[in-house]
């Protein structure tokens, strides 16, 4: 029995080890390394027609607003579109879209998701119009810069890169720690990742893909949400690589309680979970082929939810002090770890809007995590809507 138990502590903490190690190495290597961007000085061959596509499902609230700011673009206005791609939107708000220099494209499906729009709209798009394909949600306003750099990389040869989304609001308790996660998420997973040698993580918005790149792996994808972690390993198996724009911005709208959070989060683990099985069989042929990037895509998949991670350590580390010995120390020390990791991915300015009565929703967050795993399955069979506000302009 002893044996048994031994087993199941060396697979467990193993497992534990190894989620912690990998964050701490990324988020080491994000944050003394150098992200993809380029300075003004570099060279411009010339300014490509760029196809910014907006999905948006019943996103009547805040449409407006987003097309406004980001036609607001230190780019040549006949150098970029924004396309619309309207699912289940109200009659009049169409009207008020069809006032602005835009393209608005009604889509509506018996079954909606965010790929099936974009598919929808680069499928129709004319051939050999736009040399750049950008993707923003409904509620991302782009830095006034952001196609700048966005055509700039595409001068130094990249053919897919993701910018850096942050957060847009940070006017809920819920919505500074979102803020945080998306930042962790940025150090660890993007800049981290590109310093390791690695390609960075697609997070669904704020990314540019070279057109015909985009419709061949989008038309391969079969899962309902979380489309962008199929489209990254199917372009890292072709021996694409994804550069990662630090100062490329797109400002994303934080959710605000914790009703939201929890939806949006059971989306997430349903996408994670439904990778794994799907690519798992994929990750191994990878390795065994040599192609790293791939295999290092699929590993990625197999990380804990963080807040699911660091809950699990807390509890490991406290149960460590009934059991005595060499646990203890593998256990705080694991914890410490990983909450170093953590404390160095966030930027100072999000520190300073942190304060001591936001702690207080820190458990609610981590209990709505664990609640997402039990109810992952209906994310599986239906598109999750997370549902958007109009939020304070960033700074």
């Amino acid at each position: 029995m002893l044996f048994f138990v031994n087993i199941v502590y060396l697979l467990v903490g193993g497992f534990l080890a190894f989620n912690v190690l990998y964050l701490f190495v990324s988020a080491v290597a994000g944050r003394i390394g150098k992200a993809d961007d380029t300075s003004s000085a570099n060279p411009v061959d010339y300014l490509r027609r760029i196809a910014v596509l907006i999905p948006a499902y019943k996103e009547d609230a805040v449409i407006l607003g987003s097309v406004v700011v980001n036609l607001q673009q230190d780019y040549p206005a006949d150098r970029y579109d924004l396309i619309v791609i309207a699912d289940s939107f109200l009659p009049e708000t169409l009207d008020k879209l069809a006032q602005h220099p835009i393209k608005v494209v009604p889509v509506h499906f018996e079954q909606s998701t965010v790929q099936k729009s974009i598919a929808y709209a680069l499928n129709s798009l004319p051939e050999n119009t736009y040399d750049i394909v950008v993707i923003s949600d409904a509620d991302n306003h782009m830095a006034p810069d952001f196609l700048q750099h966005i055509n700039r990389a595409f001068s130094r040869g990249w053919r897919v890169v993701q910018g850096h989304r942050t957060a847009k609001n940070t006017n809920t308790s819920v919505a500074v720690f979102d803020a945080m996660n998306e930042e962790i998420s940025n150090t660890i997973f993007r800049a981290g990742q590109r310093v390791l040698g690695f390609s960075a993580s697609l997070i669904g918005s704020g990314m540019a893909f070279e057109p015909t790149l985009m419709k061949r792996a989008l038309n391969q994808i079969q899962t309902v949400g979380g489309y962008d972690k199929e489209l990254e390993m199917l372009l890292v198996i072709s021996g694409v690589r994804i550069g990662y724009l630090q100062n490329a911005i797109i400002y994303d709208e934080k959710v605000q309680n914790i009703a939201v959070f929890q939806r949006q989060r059971t989306r997430w683990v349903a996408a994670q979970l439904y990778f794994i099985k799907a690519y798992f069989k994929t990750g191994i042929q990878q390795l065994i082929t040599g192609n790293v990037q791939a295999f290092n895509t699929f590993v990625k998949s197999l990380l804990l939810p963080r807040m699911i991670l660091l809950a699990v350590l807390g509890l490991f580390a406290l149960l460590s002090l009934l059991i005595g010995g060499q646990v203890v120390a593998f256990a705080w020390g694991l914890l410490g770890l990983l909450i170093a990791s953590l404390l160095l991915s966030i930027p100072a300015s999000l520190f300073q809007k942190i304060t001591v009565r936001d702690f207080f929703v820190l458990p609610a967050l981590i209990f709505s995590m664990f609640r997402s795993l039990l109810n992952y399955k209906q994310a599986s069979k239906k598109f999750l809507h997370t549902p958007h506000a109009e939020t304070p302009k960033p700074n």
